[in-house]
């Protein structure tokens, strides 16, 4: 149901990244333009103001569509939002006056570009996060929560001193808790991919003192390897029976001792282990 979408999201990362190539690329050049010429006016700085506000607004950009196509695309697209107007109003500010940073009387465009900003920010934080709520461990889901909550308490007491001009924010406490939040949010943000993959590699990798192998059936209703017979240790091959056309997928870990390994290799004859040991099963279950 997702392939339709997939291909759109696909072309506007690959645009993303290439604005950021090339607005670093732009930004550099102007640099090395203004060391070299002796010279760097009024109009160069607006180019790489301009180069430096498109590529932070795809690097942005590219953390959320990193979840435009999964359950939380909402967020995605709010963060895209959020980012084209933190970009709006920065471009603004830099191309209307006559003087760079000039074009924002009343201080409007400049509260509206650092309240987007911090928007923006928070919701591709939380979006590159959420990339893990589709992990199953209680305690990933449980620190995603805490983490993502704490992020909404970061940008809230930032954004709202902005909003209101100074009118909250002014006690010593309110920084305090703002720090309780951040520590939060700094914890999570470092402990849970970490802790992801660590709980994912004990899942993948268990350890087995003799030897592994797996058995899986498909759903199609055919073999790993197609192989029709096999021999099930009474030295008489057995016809594989088919599998029914709404079998479920299933998949079998199986720690074996030594001696089971070697007669499963023997039976397998060159062969996948994992099918020799997918038509053992099968035999066995019909015998049975």
């Amino acid at each position: 149901m997702t392939a339709p979408a997939a291909s759109p999201v696909r072309g506007a990362r690959r645009a993303m990244i290439v604005a950021v190539v090339a607005s670093l690329l732009v930004a550099s050049l102007c640099g090395i333009v203004a060391l070299l010429g002796g010279g760097f006016g009024d109009l160069q700085a607006r180019i790489v103001a301009t180069t430096l506000i498109v590529a932070a607004f795809g690097t942005s950009a590219l953390c959320h569509l990193a979840v435009v196509t999964r359950a939380v695309r909402l967020l995605g697209f709010a963060g895209l939002a959020a980012s084209v107007v933190a970009a709006g109003a920065a471009l603004w500010l830099v191309w209307s006056g006559d003087e760079l940073f000039e074009g924002d009387g009343d201080g409007s465009v400049l509260k509206t570009l650092l309240v987007a900003t911090i928007v923006a920010i928070s919701l591709a934080h939380a979006n590159l996060l959420l990339l893990l709520a589709e992990r199953r461990r209680t305690v990933i889901r449980t620190g995603l929560v805490l983490t993502l909550a704490a992020i909404a308490v970061v940008a809230t007491m930032l954004a709202l001193p902005v909003i209101t001009a100074g009118a909250v924010g002014g006690g010593e406490w309110y920084w305090r808790w703002f720090g309780v939040a951040g520590i939060v949010d700094a914890l999570g943000t470092i402990a849970l991919p970490v802790l992801a993959l660590v709980l994912r590699g004990r899942r993948e990798h268990r350890p087995s003192s003799t030897g592994t192998t797996s058995t899986g059936a498909a759903s199609s209703g055919t073999t790993s390897s197609g192989a029709t017979a096999e021999d099930d240790g009474t030295g008489t091959p057995g016809a594989a029976p088919e599998v029914a056309p709404d079998a479920a997928p299933v998949r079998i870990v199986l720690d074996l001792p030594a001696d089971l390994v070697a007669r499963l290799d023997a039976a397998a004859d060159g062969a996948p282990r994992d099918a020799a040991a997918l038509r053992v099963l099968r035999n066995a279950l019909v015998r049975g």
